[in-house]
């Protein structure tokens, strides 16, 4: 018996008297997104808070609402939120970041600035993307507030119950 040799999956189909096996998709290809300016734009959200974020090159400045991050959150578990997306992608000082936020409090502002700029940093550099998504950073926090419901006080706190 002579030994054939296999070239395709076509071939060894056929040898096997089996319907060819289909090959296995690419993972996709993502490009970059930028506007006429050279500035990648996303948009972020947590809780109530929606913030516009654009990512050009420059020094490293992050101005949110026309004020500098650290003015406008005070608190610097907040501006360590803001900094997450940059330092996990390693890119300290190499990107100016405006941001305008809208919503919510301060906590929920800053989760909405740090997905927005997570965003734009993938328009802006397709390859950060495998660092922000294994660090958590493109996911949007599904989290809101419950809805208050009739016949309740809050969303599940009863009214206070009177014996007498």
């Amino acid at each position: 018996m002579a030994e054939e040799e296999v070239k395709t999956l076509e071939d060894l189909g056929e040898l096997t008297g089996q319907a060819p096996v289909a090959e296995v998709e690419a993972a996709p290809v993502y490009e970059q997104k930028l506007d006429a300016y050279g500035r990648a734009y996303a948009t972020g959200k947590r809780k109530d808070a929606v913030a516009r974020v654009w990512v050009k090159p420059g020094s490293g400045r992050i101005v949110v609402n026309g004020k500098d991050h650290a003015e406008y959150f005070a608190r610097p578990v907040l501006q360590m939120i803001l900094k997450q997306p940059i330092a996990a992608a390693e890119r300290d000082d190499q990107f100016d970041i405006n941001c305008t936020v809208r919503g919510g409090g301060l906590s929920g502002q800053a989760g909405a600035v740090r997905h927005g700029i997570s965003k734009a940093l993938t328009h802006y550099e397709p390859g950060l993307r495998g660092v922000l998504k294994k660090g958590g950073f493109l996911t949007r926090d599904p989290r809101v507030v419950e809805r208050k419901k009739y016949g309740k006080a809050k969303a599940r706190r009863s009214f206070q119950f009177s014996k007498r």
